[in-house]
């Protein structure tokens, strides 16, 4: 089956109709993904959100500096999040411990990839597929916390370098929903 056959496109705004967001990012698996057919991959998300940035729809992702889907982001400057029912959280957890900078990961996965109208990749498997222009990639200053919890988060993230985190922001550019 095509992509077409297997999704429907809706409104960004539709988003919060269809689904908790609070859920989607708090307590489902998705993926986000970078990169084209020739050469892609995937990694976990956890955590996130969604709302206005710039007067357009958002979404927004904190990254390990030293992640390979956040080169690929970087060079496409597009990306995916597929989100998935709970029986592919085996495949999520895969995706998050495999780099696919120095693997085959994305041959290994019990996922079956598919290719966006636009291009970029996603899984058949995903029940939610929101497709992203990359808007900006910061890192958060420390200084700039206030509450405990987020102080306390953020020391623990920048004890070493290659765990320093980057906050990433994408115009959302399509979303699908299952058939």
């Amino acid at each position: 089956m095509n992509f077409n056959e297997l999704f429907k496109q809706i409104p960004s705004e539709d988003i919060c109709e269809k689904f908790n967001i609070f859920t989607l990012v708090g307590k489902d698996f998705y993926a986000v993904t970078a990169g084209k057919k020739e050469h892609y991959n995937s990694m976990i998300g956890s955590g996130g959100g969604f709302g206005l940035f710039f007067k357009k729809p958002t979404t927004w992702c904190l990254f390990r500096k030293d992640r390979y889907t956040l080169e690929l982001i970087e060079k496409e400057q597009t990306y995916t999040l597929s989100f998935f029912p709970n029986e592919y959280k085996e495949q999520m957890l895969f995706l998050g411990r495999e780099s696919g900078r120095d693997s085959k990961k994305m041959n290994q996965v019990d996922l079956t990839s598919i290719e966006t109208p636009s291009g970029d990749m996603t899984f058949k498997e995903a029940k939610l597929i929101v497709e992203c222009r990359l808007t900006a990639i910061t890192t958060p200053n420390p200084d700039d916390f206030y509450s405990q919890e987020s102080r306390d988060y953020i020391d623990e993230a920048y004890k070493d370098a290659n765990d320093y985190r980057k906050l990433v922001f994408g115009e959302i550019t399509n979303v699908w929903i299952k058939k």
